[in-house]
Parts: structure tokens; sequence; C-alpha cells
């Protein structure tokens, strides 16, 4: 693509004030040693020269440039997402080019350029990653390109206005893919999803297979023992159409951000893997978000649409600036859920009085189903607790940062002592730990 103009594309190099300093330095100092001026003159005009002809390269010959961006259907939040420029040189000449791409304004980088080189009819693919923070559309702007020759003392911009583009960022459907994988599949062993051994056993049988060390010895089948003249066990599965929502709270406590994340988002993350691990278990997954109002309320169903009902929801919630109000919670699990479910509540509480003001609204809603109270670690009070103090000042905020962990410990402690199920995790651990108590639950059968 061309320039739309000569004189608006044209820019100075490094190169070019470098040298044109040396030059004026040679003619500074020749007023001391008069024998430099010569010099001088022949380096201004041999200077002059460079110039014209490295013009002329750049704007009397074809230069024919050509850009693409391409980028993924949608971006995750929170995850590295490549964006992938493809530069081609239709010229027959060698260029010198330096690259800069128009970011979304939300990512705010403003120094994202790349310098290559490239032969005639050589074609170059720039690849970098962006890790968008927050939901909603991403829109990249033009791809600039400034163009020299080997000369550099100019440089004609190319501008290819048809890469403007609008990206949405949705929550994050690569760990979803992930954390999916490790639940699912029984006999994986990766690091962060545990496989627990069945405490109790639910009445669905699925198979009779031999013994192996850890098997309920409870199951075992004498029968088929006795036909195989070895121990047999009777395999159970876990129930399935259990009723698993997802309450995210989207009050101001949960606007603290984490590694450029808020909580609600690590939630509406971590939400999203956990309803395909449902769906995936055959349960029927819900989503109720509330603050001062009550937001989003789907019912629990195992329709195949479902995710993307779920999906599609989680990408238009906002987050509110006032209290959560519990009681409009309360009433919405008595009218709006049908039946014992699991309710995964992820939701931040700073202090023990905060906790205290909502703790018999959680009782009565642990009552009707079973809670699990999700709440967040602050990593950054924890890593500075770590820290050696050097003044009295260090030993007193050290203190306070230990005062404020235990507090969170407590809380959860408090929690389990009223047989709410609770988890206390760094907001970057949410998934795993949320997937493990799932798995904890199911295989226990207290769903």
């Amino acid at each position: 693509m061309k320039g739309i103009g000569v004189f608006t594309n044209i820019f100075l190099s490094a190169r070019f004030f470098y040298l044109l300093g040396g030059i004026s330095i040679l003619f500074a100092v020749s007023f001391g040693i008069p024998v430099l001026f010569l010099p001088a003159q022949f380096f201004f005009l041999l200077f002059i020269g460079l110039i014209l002809s490295d013009t002329l390269l750049l704007f009397t010959s074809e230069i024919i440039l050509k850009a693409e961006r391409k980028v993924p259907r949608m971006f995750n939040l929170g995850d590295y997402n490549p964006v992938n420029l493809i530069i081609t040189n239709r010229s027959n000449q060698w260029l010198s080019l330096r690259v800069i791409d128009e970011l979304p304004i939300r990512l705010q980088k403003r120094d994202f350029q790349v310098a290559i080189a490239l032969a005639p009819e050589q074609k170059y693919k720039v690849t970098y990653d962006i890790r968008p923070t927050e939901r909603g559309n991403y829109i990249f702007g033009k791809i600039n390109i400034f163009a020299s020759t080997r000369i550099h003392l100019i440089e004609r911009r190319f501008q290819f206005e048809k890469t403007n583009m609008e990206v949405p960022v949705y929550p994050s459907i690569l760990q979803m893919k992930q954390m999916s994988f490790r639940a699912v599949d029984r006999l994986s062993y990766q690091k962060g999803i545990k496989k627990l051994r069945r405490i109790g056993h639910s009445y669905e049988f699925e198979q009779i297979k031999n013994y192996v060390r850890g098997d309920d010895y409870r199951s075992i089948n004498w029968k088929a023992s006795g036909r195989k003249a070895t121990l047999m066990v009777n395999q159970y599965e876990d129930e399935r159409s259990q009723q698993v929502y997802c309450i995210i709270d989207k009050s101001r406590s949960m606007r603290l951000p984490f590694a450029g994340l808020s909580l609600m988002d690590y939630a509406i993350n971590t939400t999203l893997v956990m309803s395909n691990i449902a769906l995936r278990k055959h349960d029927k997954a819900g989503l109720i978000t509330f603050s001062d109002i009550l937001g989003t309320t789907l019912k629990a169903n195992s329709t195949p649409t479902q995710l993307n009902k779920i999906l599609t929801a989680l990408y238009n919630e906002k987050e509110r600036t006032l209290e959560a109000n519990f009681e409009l919670l309360y009433y919405a699990c008595r009218k709006l859920i049908t039946g014992r479910s699991l309710l995964l509540l992820y939701t931040n509480f700073e202090s023990s009085f905060a906790l205290d003001r909502v703790l018999p609204i959680l009782r009565k809603i642990n009552k009707l189903h079973l809670v699990v109270v999700v709440l967040f670690e602050n990593t950054e009070i924890r890593a500075f607790s770590k820290k050696t103090a050097d003044s009295l000042l260090g030993i007193y905020q050290q203190v306070n940062a230990r005062q404020f962990l235990s507090e969170k410990q407590q809380m959860v402690d408090k929690l389990k002592q009223y047989g709410i199920q609770a988890i206390l995790t760094a907001p970057a651990d949410l998934s795993v730990n949320t997937i493990n108590k799932y798995l904890e639950l199911k295989s226990r059968g207290l769903i």
C-alpha cells in the first residue's frame, strides 16, 4: 500500500540526527582548527547527497508492502493470546522495516514496535502475545510500517487502514479446556487435581473390576470373586443430574486486583471452568450473580446450550460499587432453586465483622443446600509478611499483616464450625482448589 502524501509520510531516522550532529561538531571545531573546515564541507555535501539518494530510492521507485493481522476469534481473559502480523515485501529492493501495531487502548501499551529486514519478495511473520485483564471489546488500530533503505537516513511511512478490527474478550475458554481435561480424565495424575479415594459411594452401579489396593473392601463382590478365583469389587459412579450453582458476589469487595485481574474476574473464569466440568460430569450447571441488586439468574440445566448461555452471561457481567445484599441472595435461593443443590459462593470478607453480619443468612441457606463459601487470600500481604523487618515500623506492619492473615483463617474455621464448607485460596489457584472441592464432595456423596 502506498503512502497518502509525500511530505506527510517522510520521517527522519536516528542515524540522520547522529550524522548531522557529528558534522555540526566538526564545523564548530573548525573555527579553532581551520584545517578541519574543508573536511567538514566535504562531509556536509556527502550528507546532502546521501539524503537525496535515500529520498529518491524511497519515493521514486515502486515500493509495495503488504501487511495483515491475524487474531483469534476471541481473546481469553487473563491468558496470553497470540497475535500474528504477516509482512510481505513485494518490491524489487531490500528494505529495513520498523513495524508499529496500534494496540487496543485498554492494554495501555504504547511502546510496541518490531524491527525487521526484508529482501525482495520476502515474507515475515511477527508474533506477539497480549494479556487482556478486562472483559469487553478490544479494538486494534492501523498497522504502521516505516521503511528505509540501506542508507537509513529517511523513513517512509505506510499505513494500512483496513487492518482495524474488534476482538471480544470472553472468560477464559483456554483455562476451561485445560482444567476439564485434568478433572474428567480418570487416569490423569497431572499437577493440581487431586485423585481422591472414595469414602462412601452412591447407588449407581457402573461395573465389576479387579480389586486394587485402596478399594473399599465393603464393595467386594464375593460371588464374582469365587467365579474368577481373585478378588473382584463393585465399582460405583458418582450420582448424576445433581444441581451445581455458581454464585458470584459483584459488590465492591470483589474489585480488589491481583496480577491485573479483579477477584470478580477470577471468579468468572472459575465459574466457566466449574460449569463445564459439572456438565461433563452429567450434572446440571446454573448461575446466580448478586450485589445490592439481583443480577443474572440461570436455572441449572444440562442442555447442550447451557454452557454457551453461561459464557454469554459472564461476558456481560459488571462490577458494582455497593455492598452485597445477602438477604436478597437468601430470597433468590428460596424462590429460584428447587431441590437440594451445591452452591459455590465466590465472595470476599475483609474482616470478621463483615462475616458475622451475614453468617446467620449463610446458615439458613446451608439448611436448604450444600454451601461452599470461597474466600480469597491476599497474596500481597502474605508475601509482605515473609519479608525481614529492619525497623520498628517494619515490625509493626508485619505484625498487622500476620494478624490479617490469621483473621482470614479464623473466618474459614468459623464457617466450618457451623457446618458450612469453606475454601481459602490464592486468586491464581482458585480454579484448581474449587475443582478439588467439587470432586471431593461428589466422592463423599455429600451433594
